[in-house]
C-alpha cells in the first residue's frame, strides 16, 4: 500500500487524501494501492461468506452494524478505489470499509492491541500496517487535522 513511512521524510510527500477547497477530498494512490482497495472488500464478502464461524466471529467484531450499511461501505471502496476525489459521504463509506477490513485481516493475523515492535513484516502484516495508517490519514483528514 504504498510508501507512506518513507514518504512522510520526503519533501514532495504529499498525503494519499486530501481535502480540497470545494469540500471534496483528493486521493493520490498508486495503481497497486487501488488494485488492492479494490479487491480487498470481496475477498472480506468471499470469507465471511465461505465461512460460517468466521462470519460468527466478524459479527461479534463488529457488533450489531447493519450488514446492509456494511455492504454499502464495502461495495463503495470497490467502486471509487479507482477516482482521484470523492465526496465526504464516500470518504466516510472508505473509513467503515477500511475499519471492517482491517478487523478482519487482524483476526485472521491474531494482531492484538499491544503488538510488539518485533512484529512480523510479511505481507499480510504490512497490508494490515497500510491499511491502518490509510485509516489514521482518513480520520486525520475528515477531522480537519489533514
Amino acid at each position: 500500500m504504498g510508501d507512506y513511512g518513507a514518504g512522510q521524510l520526503s519533501p514532495r510527500w504529499r498525503p494519499p487524501v486530501r481535502r480540497t477547497r470545494r469540500g471534496s477530498y483528493e486521493i493520490s494512490l498508486s495503481k497497486a494501492d487501488r488494485e488492492v482497495l479494490r479487491a480487498l472488500p470481496a475477498q472480506l464478502r468471499d470469507a465471511i461468506a465461505a465461512n460460517p464461524k468466521a462470519e460468527q466471529e466478524y459479527r461479534h467484531l463488529v457488533g450489531s452494524e447493519l450488514d446492509e450499511q456494511r455492504a454499502l461501505a464495502l461495495e463503495t471502496l470497490a467502486k471509487t478505489a479507482d477516482a482521484t476525489e470523492l465526496t465526504e459521504e464516500e470518504l466516510l463509506a472508505w473509513l467503515r470499509a477500511l475499519n471492517d477490513i482491517r478487523l478482519w485481516l487482524g483476526t485472521l493475523l491474531d494482531v492484538t492491541e499491544d503488538e510488539s515492535e518485533l512484529e512480523p513484516e510479511d505481507p499480510p502484516h504490512m497490508l494490515y500496517h497500510a491499511l491502518t495508517a490509510l485509516q489514521a490519514i482518513v480520520i486525520d483528514v475528515l477531522s480537519g487535522e489533514g
